[in-house]
C-alpha cells in the first residue's frame, strides 16, 4: 500500500500520527511545509522509482511557505482522485469550509482525539482504494458496459456473431443503448475495417428519408442541382444500422426489401443498378410483430431482418450495473468538460440503484452531465440528486429507505435511528403506549392517526419531527458540538448547519 503523507511544521504532531498509524499497519512520510509536499509529487510524477506516491494526504491549515489551502488547490491539480484530509484548529472554522470548497475530503479538528484521528485515515485510505480500483476499471473499459446477466448474453451474442456479417435485429427500450450493440457488432465483425453509417428512419420526414437512404440523381426533384450519395453508398463494404425500424413508411419498407433481397437499388431518379455492399443491423423500440399484425410493418421485411434477435434489457432489468455506469459516465462527462471528475456516496449510489430509469442508459448518462455541472462538492451526497430521483417513489422491498435517506441528507452510510418522541402534547396515547415496542410500530400509529384525521402534509410533518429530535439528541451527547454531532450521525458538517436552520434548533444547540 501506498504511505500516508502527513505534512504539519510541528514535530509532535507528527510523531503522534506516525507512531499511531504504524501501530495499524499503515506506512507514513512526513512533510515540514506544503513545498516539499509538491517537489515529492512532481518525482513521483516524473516517474522516480524510489519516491511512491500517497495514497491520503493529510495536512495542516497554517505553516510557513504556503498554507494547506494552497496545498489543497495544487494537489487537486496534479491528482484529482486523491483524499486530502485537512488538520485545523476551531478558530480556522472558516478555513475548514474554504477546504471542503477546495474539495477537501474531510477536516481534523486540533487537537484531535487519535483513535478517531485514525479511524479517518483509515476511511480516506478505504476510498482511495475504491477510486483506484473504480480507475483502473474504467481504464480497461470496453466500449460496453455490464455485469448483469442480462447483459453477458448480449456481449455473448456479439462474441458469436464477430465471424458474421449476417443481419441482426436489436430490440430494446429508447435509451437502452441499441446503437452501441450495433457499434460493437460492426466493431467485431468480418467488415470492420469499413464504415459504420448510421440513420434513425423515425427523425427524417417521409419525403426526405427515401434519398437520405438511397441518395439521388441531379434533377430528380426540385433542388437536387447535384448527384448525391445516399447511406447505402457512404455504408458500402461496412454496416448500416437502421435506429426505430418500426417508424419506417410502408412504401419504402418495399425497397429496403428489395435491396436485402437482390442487393442492388436505385438512386432517386435513377436509372442504372447500384450493388449494397452493406452488412445491415436494425434497431426498434417496438413490437414489429404487433405491427406486423396491424398492417404498419411487412411481414415479409420482418423476416429478412429478423435473422438474429438481440433484445438488450432495460436498465431497471440490470440495476446491479449502476454503479459502474454511474461512475464511468462521472469520468466522460467530466472529460468532456475539462473539469475534475466527481466522485459519488454510497447513499445516492442506493438512491440512483433503486431508481426505475424510464430513459435508461441515456438517462443515467444524463444525470451523471448534470451531477456534474450542478452537484456542489466533489462528492456527489444523495440530497444533491436531480429531483425525478429523490421524488420517485420507494422500492415497494424497503419502504422506509427513502426516508432513511432523506433524514441521511448526504450520508455515505446511514446507521438505524431510534425513532423520537413528538414535542410534548403533540404525541397520541396510542403511539406513547408503543414506546417499549421498537420505533417501527411508533412510527406506523402516528402515521395512521395522522392520514386518519385529514392531514395533508404528514410527510413533512413527521420528517421534521424525527430530523429535529435526532439532532438535538446528537447535539445533547456532543454538548453543542455540531461538527463532532454530524460526523457522530454520519451526516456532513453543511447538512448538519442546514438542517438546524431549518428546523429552528440555533436555541438548542447548547442543551
Amino acid at each position: 500500500m501506498k504511505p500516508i503523507w502527513i505534512v504539519d511544521d510541528d514535530p509532535s504532531i507528527r510523531f503522534v500520527l506516525e507512531k499511531a498509524l504504524a501501530r495499524e499497519n499503515l506506512p507514513t512520510r512526513s512533510f515540514t511545509q506544503a513545498r516539499d509536499v509538491l517537489d515529492a509529487l512532481a518525482d513521483v510524477a516524473a516517474g522516480d522509482p524510489t519516491h511512491q506516491g500517497p495514497q491520503v494526504l493529510v495536512s495542516d491549515i497554517r505553516m510557513p511557505g504556503g498554507s494547506g489551502l494552497q496545498l489543497l488547490e495544487k494537489v487537486r491539480g496534479l491528482q484529482p482522485g486523491l483524499p486530502v484530509i485537512v488538520m485545523t484548529a476551531y478558530s480556522d472554522l472558516d478555513s475548514a469550509v474554504s477546504a471542503f470548497q477546495g474539495g477537501a475530503f474531510e477536516y481534523l479538528p486540533k487537537p484531535f482525539d487519535l483513535p478517531k484521528a485514525v479511524e479517518l485515515i483509515r476511511r480516506a485510505v478505504e476510498e482511495s482504494q475504491r477510486e483506484e480500483v473504480a480507475e483502473q476499471q474504467l481504464t480497461a473499459m470496453p466500449e460496453m458496459l455490464g455485469q448483469a446477466p442480462a447483459m453477458q448474453d448480449v456481449f455473448r451474442a456479439i462474441g458469436r456473431l464477430s465471424q458474421s456479417v449476417v443481419t441482426v435485429l436489436i430490440t430494446g427500450e429508447s435509451g437502452s443503448g441499441k446503437e452501441l450493440v450495433a457499434r460493437a457488432l460492426h466493431k467485431h465483425s468480418p467488415v470492420a475495417g469499413g464504415p459504420f453509417v448510421a440513420i434513425n428512419t423515425a427523425a427524417i420526414p417521409k419525403d426526405l428519408l427515401e434519398s437520405e437512404l438511397f441518395g439521388h440523381e441531379r434533377g430528380a426533384f426540385t433542388g437536387a442541382q447535384t448527384q448525391r450519395r445516399g447511406r447505402f453508398e457512404q455504408a458500402e463494404g461496412g454496416t448500416l444500422f437502421l435506429d426505430e425500424i418500426g417508424d419506417m413508411p410502408f412504401d419504402l419498407q418495399t425497397r429496403l426489401l428489395r435491396v436485402l433481397s437482390d442487393g442492388q437499388f436505385y438512386r432517386v431518379g435513377g436509372h442504372a443498378a447500384v450493388k449494397a455492399n452493406v452488412r445491415v443491423i436494425a434497431a426498434t423500440h417496438q413490437n414489429l410483430e404487433q405491427r406486423v399484425k396491424d398492417g404498419a410493418f411487412r411481414e415479409d421485411l420482418f423476416h429478412r431482418l429478423n435473422v438474429i434477435r438481440l433484445r438488450l434489457p432495460a436498465l431497471r432489468e440490470r440495476s446491479e450495473d449502476v454503479a459502474m455506469l454511474t461512475r464511468y459516465f462521472l469520468q466522460r462527462s467530466a472529460r468532456q468538460l475539462g473539469v475534475e471528475p466527481k466522485r459519488i456516496s454510497d447513499a445516492a449510489l442506493a438512491l440512483l440503484t433503486r431508481f426505475a430509469f424510464p430513459g435508461n442508459v441515456r438517462q443515467l448518462e444524463n444525470i451523471c452531465h448534470w451531477l456534474t455541472v450542478m452537484a456542489p462538492a466533489q462528492v456527489i451526497s444523495a440530497q444533491d440528486l436531480p429531483p425525478e430521483v429523490l421524488e420517485a417513489t420507494p422500492h415497494p422491498a424497503a419502504p422506509l429507505q427513502g426516508v432513511a435517506d432523506e433524514v441521511a441528507a448526504g450520508a455515505t452510510s446511514v446507521p438505524a435511528p431510534a425513532l423520537p418522541p413528538a414535542p410534548a402534547g403533540t404525541r397520541t396515547d396510542q403511539a406513547a403506549a408503543l414506546d417499549g415496542m421498537g420505533w417501527e410500530p411508533a412510527l406506523v400509529s402516528e402515521a395512521q392517526q395522522l392520514l386518519r384525521s385529514g392531514q395533508a402534509d404528514v410527510w413533512d410533518v413527521l420528517t421534521r419531527r424525527f430530523e429535529s429530535r435526532l439532532i438535538r439528541t446528537a447535539l445533547q451527547a456532543t454538548h453543542g458540538r455540531r461538527m463532532e454531532a454530524a460526523q457522530r450521525l454520519g451526516i456532513g458538517r453543511n447538512t448538519i448547519t442546514r438542517k438546524i436552520q431549518e428546523l429552528g434548533l440555533d436555541a438548542h444547540d447548547d442543551e
